[in-house]
């Protein structure tokens, strides 16, 4: 009898370490702040189709920019591709202020420090493939 238990607590405990999911930490530092006030937004993204997509975000950060850098850490997620954008929020709206053209007043910035020309990049272009816990840095001095 107390073999079975034990055996059936192993099987038990193995089968739960097995269907447990591996989730990793990705820390995203904003580097070269040049304006000391607002807001700094993290835009998580997993989808491409929603990428730079007002509420399309996977998950988001805002924190109030006290230096040069501020730096967040996404906590918890699955392996899989991800893409970040940021924002800075000078007048702290919690919008991305447009133009007439539709073209951003505030500045931002994309993960693997893309720079967009005429439109914003790919989820491709941008995505970081996360299966470990990973740091990035997003340079915003342009």
């Amino acid at each position: 009898m107390k073999t079975l238990l034990s055996a059936c607590i192993s099987i038990l405990l193995s089968f739960h370490c097995f269907t447990q999911a591996s989730t990793y930490n990705l820390t995203v530092k904003v580097a070269g702040i040049a304006v000391k006030k607002g807001m700094v937004e993290f835009g998580l993204f997993r989808d491409a189709e929603k990428f730079t997509k007002v509420g399309g975000t996977y998950r988001m950060l805002r924190v109030k920019v006290d230096a040069t850098e501020e730096t967040v850490t996404f906590h918890n997620l699955p392996k899989g591709k991800y893409a970040v954008c940021i924002y800075l929020d000078e007048n702290n709206n919690d919008q991305c202020d447009k133009n007439f053209f539709g073209i951003p007043t505030e500045r931002f910035a994309f993960s693997n420090n893309l720079r967009p020309m005429l439109s914003a990049p790919s989820f491709e272009d941008c995505s970081i493939y996360l299966n470990e816990n990973k740091s990035i840095v997003i340079r915003a001095d342009y």
